[in-house]
């Protein structure tokens, strides 16, 4: 019996039986979603996110994912996701959580003044201080799940040339982790109307890593010369943060053509 979800599936009626004391007025299927099917449900009560795997290793994250997150919950200054985690009548994995308001910064930063996009670069370097200062003691196990481990299954299930050596380096660097978020791109930026970083969304990839894995996450996409320069100044070791920045486009690569020839449905960015 599959242990994931597929368009096909009765995801309205699901949402419905879960949504049961709300009035559904709207859901949108979000189209960008590469690791689960997402789903944006607007109730009488507020809007809702939807995340249902799309194949068995993303119904094994997505627990990760929803124990991490809510371990995290009011450890930062920022606003992060507080999941509930559900299970259908076939005891398939699916999670919700109340939308965070905010405008991802990939659609902002280049419409932002010099001093907003420095101070944006503050915000974020501020997060991932914040997340690397967490406890891990007090974590619970599924948090702790490590990066390399992750992004080495996620290689070996979904890749069509594996990036043997990349892996190596990332289990050496991990030899005094800290929580990370583990895709910490652009898209998971949240800025409010005044573009201040106001939240931290998409935690799939969570767990612990070395912390420069997240700082390097953030730069692997096109971005601003001014975003990057203030990142980089807030870090020490830059030529590591450089080095793991060309791996994660790898990784990229890897998994974006993947998703071309297992989805085509799916809208993947040109990189």
């Amino acid at each position: 019996m599959n242990r994931f979800f597929t368009p096909q599936d009765p995801l309205e009626a699901i949402i419905q039986q879960t949504l049961k004391d709300h009035k559904v007025t709207n859901t949108k299927h979000i189209i960008s979603g590469w690791t689960n099917i997402v789903i944006e449900v607007t109730t009488n009560k507020g809007t809702f996110f939807f995340r249902f795997p799309r194949n068995p290793f993303w119904s094994k994250m997505i627990v990760k994912d929803a124990k991490f997150c809510n371990y995290i919950e009011g450890k930062t200054s920022f606003y992060t996701p507080q999941m509930t985690l559900h299970y259908d009548e076939r005891q398939r994995p699916f999670s919700v959580h109340t939308k965070i308001e905010g405008y991802a910064l990939t659609d902002r930063i280049y419409h932002l003044s010099h001093t907003t996009i420095t101070a944006t670069a503050y915000s974020i370097a501020k997060f991932l201080k914040e997340l690397q200062a967490i406890d891990l003691n007090t974590a619970p196990t599924e948090a702790k799940y490590p990066l390399s481990k992750f992004l080495k299954e996620l290689d070996d299930r979904h890749y069509s040339t594996h990036l043997t050596e990349d892996h190596k380096y990332i289990k050496k660097s991990e030899s005094q982790p800290t929580l990370v978020h583990g895709d910490f791109n652009l898209g998971n930026v949240l800025l409010n109307d005044k573009d201040e970083v106001v939240g931290i969304i998409d935690f799939c990839f969570a767990g612990i890593g070395h912390p420069h894995m997240d700082t390097s996450r953030i730069l692997s996409r096109p971005t601003h010369p001014v975003f990057e320069e203030t990142i980089l100044s807030q870090f020490d070791d830059n030529q590591q943060i450089l080095k793991m920045r060309d791996i994660w486009r790898r990784i990229d690569a890897g998994y974006i053509a993947h998703m071309r020839r297992a989805h085509p449905e799916i809208i993947i960015p040109k990189t």
